[in-house]
């Protein structure tokens, strides 16, 4: 290393601790063996497998499982921990951040990992030609990478410098160093936007080996993985092959499950749960329920309303919009009161010392045509519909699945009692995602999820509204959102943040953005009665990825229920709820 790069490597603290050893996964199971196949329900059939430029959690799961980053995250304690970098440092004033690449990281086709790798993977996503969404924001603090050997045979250090006018951020180490690095030498010369990664080379445990276009994806293990033998690798990633299959909709993804088109089907429907998991092979335990409550963060959904026109342009007609929502009845009489009613954006994030004291806005069809009235909606007694101005309030929702209906009939038919005109345009998933990155709709349903590290900057800072492909779907914006946005970045305890989010929560949810729906807290799961898993089923934060990661095929309990079918007899029971914290212990 040169003196130059030496020096630049001066006054920083380095990680890991000079005591940390890798450890083996406390989830994974020593019973866990290689082999077999899981098909895993995928939902909509992904525009693109490339995580970068579609931004559906599937592909962002799945890509995962191919590319690695830097450095990842301990699933227990969430500490950072190496991953393509054996370590890593951070100057004193937060400004610069050096990783050291292990020598060991090859890619799949033994071409080895390097620095190159590193800049041309951020370069790349952040060229104005490429789709890659949010990502140019969340790396959009830096400047390109430097290769602090670049003379070397093969480079492995690499240093990313903050641009001089961004603050400091608690999230800056994550962002440089959690992004998904991609193989230059392979990819260099290809349209970044349309690789479809068939065949090609990966630093993560699977690859793709086949693609049906709109049915199935299978992702095969790579047996020569350079982590495979390191504890914290070991008795994970244990199917040979991943088959993901796609539907439009849950209930056609539910028929599959039932005919033994697919293994594993991670429920999102409370009727299917409580009303179609019902027949021979569930009493006789051949296919098996499991309801998991762990401590991954709640997400929110709900009707989501561009704010960017007319008619969800006023926060009136928003809140009007969920006061004719009786999402109450809904829950009782087609969810079987599985849900709680949502108010509030970060719902985890209060409890019997921090209550959320978020307006619960219910049925109220009587204050709902107050608001209208104060935004200027009075009903023309000619055609029977809400006007202001001569203007019908007429709007498009943007469905994309036909199992919507069962939420948007009884929603429309009280629209139509109050002189709203609504028009359900259906898309399929690709090209309802479309529409969303080009903010091309009125109201749709949305259901976004959560992560450990809260970044609120990526959906409601108010320069990221009238970005293309951002997070930022309603066209949210708000100085006091964007100044406790900025606030917090420079915060480092979580208490306080935590403190700042619910303020931002707080403001957010007077705008009505989103017509709140439900949630749950807890995962649902089907699967054929073939597989192993640890006691706790998933991870202390994770979701139905977990099952990829920790799950494997075992081939007797596979042979006993081929028995049970072919004899039509019946396979132990097992609980269907789940405690993590019983199973593992609340305070490891």
């Amino acid at each position: 290393m040169t003196f130059l790069a030496a020096a630049a490597l001066a006054a920083v603290t380095w990680y890991p601790a000079p005591d940390w050893v890798d450890r083996p996964d406390p989830v994974a199971s020593v019973h866990a063996r290689k082999g077999g196949r899981i098909r895993f329900y995928g939902a909509s059939a992904p525009n693109s497998h490339n995580a970068y430029v579609d931004s559906s959690s599937y592909t962002a799961m799945m890509f995962s499982l191919m590319y690695m980053p830097l450095i990842s995250t301990d699933s227990e304690t969430m500490e950072f921990v190496p991953a393509l970098a054996k370590k890593w440092s951070v100057s004193d004033d937060g400004r610069e951040f050096t990783f050291v690449l292990d020598e060991r990281a090859v890619w799949s086709d033994s071409h080895p990992v390097s620095a190159l790798d590193v800049k041309w993977t951020f370069d790349t996503l952040l060229d104005s030609k490429t789709h890659s969404g949010s990502w140019k924001m969340i790396l959009g603090d830096f400047f390109s990478p430097e290769i602090l050997d670049a003379d070397s045979d093969r480079p492995m250090t690499v240093r990313f410098r903050k641009k001089g006018n961004a603050v400091r951020n608690w999230r800056d180490i994550m962002h440089c160093g959690t992004f998904w690095i991609m193989p230059y030498h392979a990819l260099k010369d290809k349209d970044f936007n349309k690789i479809d990664f068939l065949e090609a080379p990966v630093g993560g445990p699977y690859r793709i080996t086949r693609i049906e276009e709109q049915v199935e994806t299978e992702y095969s293990r790579v047996t020569s993985w350079w982590k495979g033998d390191f504890p914290s690798c070991r008795h994970v990633y244990n199917f040979d092959k991943i088959i993901m299959r796609y539907y439009v909709d849950n209930e056609n993804g539910f028929a599959a499950l039932k005919k033994n088109s697919l293994d594993v089907y991670p429920v999102y429907s409370a009727r299917l749960w409580a009303k179609g998991a019902k027949g021979k092979a569930f009493d006789r335990n051949w296919l098996i329920k499991r309801r998991v409550s762990n401590h991954e963060p709640v997400g929110y959904q709900g009707f989501l309303m561009n704010m960017r026109g007319f008619p969800f342009d006023d926060v009136r007609v928003r809140k009007a919009m969920a006061k004719l929502i009786d999402r109450v009845m809904m829950n009782r009489t087609m969810m079987y009161n599985e849900y709680f009613m949502q108010n509030s954006y970060f719902t985890d994030l209060y409890d019997g010392e921090n209550p959320c004291k978020n307006e619960l806005v219910l049925f109220d069809p009587e204050g709902a045509r107050k608001l209208l009235e104060e935004a200027g909606f009075f009903k023309n007694p000619e055609t029977g519909f809400l006007e202001k101005n001569g203007r019908v309030f007429e709007f498009n929702f943007l469905s994309r699945s036909p199992s919507d209906d069962k939420i948007l009939v009884p929603f429309h038919s009280v629209l139509k009692n109050m002189g709203i005109k609504m028009n359900i345009i259906r898309k399929d998933f690709a090209n309802w995602m479309k529409d969303m990155d080009e903010f091309n709709f009125q109201m749709t349903w949305s259901a976004m999820g959560a992560t450990i590290f809260r970044n609120p900057e990526l959906m409601w800072l108010s320069s990221e509204a009238d970005r293309k492909q951002s997070g930022n779907y309603p066209g949210f914006k708000s100085e006091e959102v964007d100044r406790l946005i900025a606030e917090e970045k420079s915060v480092m305890s979580i208490s306080e943040r935590n403190r700042i989010y619910r303020r931002i929560d707080k403001l957010i949810t007077e705008q009505h953005p989103y017509a709140f729906l439900w949630n749950i807290s807890a995962k649902r799961l089907i699967y054929w009665n073939k597989f192993g898993m640890p006691d706790t089923v998933l991870s202390r934060y994770s979701n139905e990825e977990a099952v990829l990661t920790y799950w494997w095929y075992d081939n007797d309990k596979a042979q006993e229920l081929q028995d049970a079918k072919r004899n039509n007899a019946f396979l132990p029971s097992v609980t269907v709820e789940v405690d993590f914290d019983a199973k593992i212990g609340k305070n490891k």
